[in-house]
């Protein structure tokens, strides 16, 4: 089953859904939500193991899913992450995947759409059927070449690899996930999360996103000055609305009650990958990048899907310097060890030379394996 969703996310605390579509080899259909109350009966099937459930982009879709019956799904292909592990582009919109895997045109032009609105038009039905109309064939064919070029168990990974971060979204420990913490103390760590629970909960209780209750920023900026009056609270910049004045005690209560964590309790953070870095970590980093680019573009599979700059870092952190607390680095396990694994930990122990081969190749450097001299 072909999957996609029309949502509006601008206004409530979890998107709004304002339109489900679907497609199998035979039919593509729209449901309404605002008239089938109850759809359960597709977020069970969603959720079981029969139904192949195949979406572009569906993070989204993941999350609707695991709100409505608190189940991830369990068998799901997304369009945009397996064009990734084929070719060099990621993330890469739908109507781009249409052009490059089927080299069909489709319309964009309903992009805009306030999608809450009553009745729509053809045109709105017409592109948001589009959305899935053609993902079935994508899949088709991404399969096959993936299994021909035996990839498929690196996109079997990467589907579920989408599903449990969308899950550790809703885990208890999601404040840890604010820009920033790394430079607060235990005690302004502690006010941080009690603010950011707060928040959590009055935007659920309110119906609005969380950060037009209060944004991040002023989370932080809480946890660092610690205000101990209403006075203090509104001093600080943009906090002078009438809205915060009215939730003045409460956030007031939230930082009485994070400084009032005995001291063996404070929440400590997993080793962060957002700290500042030195000057010898940035240029590691710098080089390991220019050997996964150049593998990435060996291989013809996307560098954003493979690494971001926070793994590369978390690398030389855990090889480099001995920092091995937690996880190890993800460009170690699974189908990223097998693409540049072995290349980066040879790279960080000097057994690798470095030199220009084809500078009009898209991949001009070579990596050779150093030569021991007795």
């Amino acid at each position: 089953m072909a999957f996609d969703t029309e949502f509006v996310s601008e206004f409530t605390y979890r998107p709004e859904l304002c339109l489900l579509q679907f497609a199998t080899a035979d039919r593509c259909v729209a449901v309404d939500p605002y008239e089938v109350k109850d759809l359960s009966a597709w977020w069970n099937m969603m959720a079981d193991d029969k139904t192949l459930v195949i979406v572009h982009g569906g993070r989204e879709e993941v999350r609707f899913c695991m709100t409505s019956v608190n189940l991830p799904p369990r068998q799901l292909w997304d369009v945009q992450i397996a064009e990734g592990l084929r070719s060099r582009s990621f993330p890469l919109g739908y109507e781009a995947i249409v052009k490059r895997v089927l080299g069909r045109e489709t319309d964009g032009r309903e992009t805009r759409t306030d999608w809450r609105r009553r009745p729509l038009t053809s045109g709105q039905l017409s592109y948001a059927v589009d959305d899935v109309k053609h993902v079935l064939e994508i899949y088709e064919r991404q399969r096959e070449w993936l299994n021909k070029h035996q990839r498929m168990a690196w996109a079997d990974a990467e589907m579920q690899r989408m599903i449990d971060e969308v899950a550790v979204e809703r885990a208890p420990e999601s404040w840890m996930r604010l820009s920033g913490l790394h430079r607060l103390s235990g005690s302004e760590l502690a006010v941080a999360r009690e603010v950011y629970r707060w928040r959590d909960l009055e935007a659920a209780a309110r119906n609005r996103p969380m950060r037009k209750i209060l944004r991040d920023d002023l989370v932080l900026e809480m946890a660092k000055r610690r205000p101990t009056s209403e006075a203090d609270l509104l001093a600080v910049r943009d906090m002078n609305r009438p809205e915060y004045k009215k939730s003045a005690p409460e956030l007031l209560a939230c930082v009485v009650s994070g400084l009032g964590i005995p001291k063996q309790d404070l929440p400590v953070l997993p080793k962060s990958l957002d700290e500042e870095k030195s000057h010898d970590e940035q240029v590691i980093g710098q080089l390991l990048g220019l050997a996964l680019a150049n593998r990435c573009a060996e291989l013809n599979v996307a560098m954003s899907l493979v690494g971001k700059t926070s793994d590369l870092r978390h690398l030389v952190r855990w090889h480099a310097y001995g920092e091995r607390e937690g996880t190890p680095p993800r460009l170690t396990q699974g189908w990223r060890a097998e693409v540049c694994g072995d290349l980066l930990r040879d790279v960080l122990n000097g057994k690798i030379t470095l030199r220009v081969a084809d500078p009009q190749s898209d991949h001009p450097l070579v990596f050779e394996r150093r030569v021991q001299v007795s």
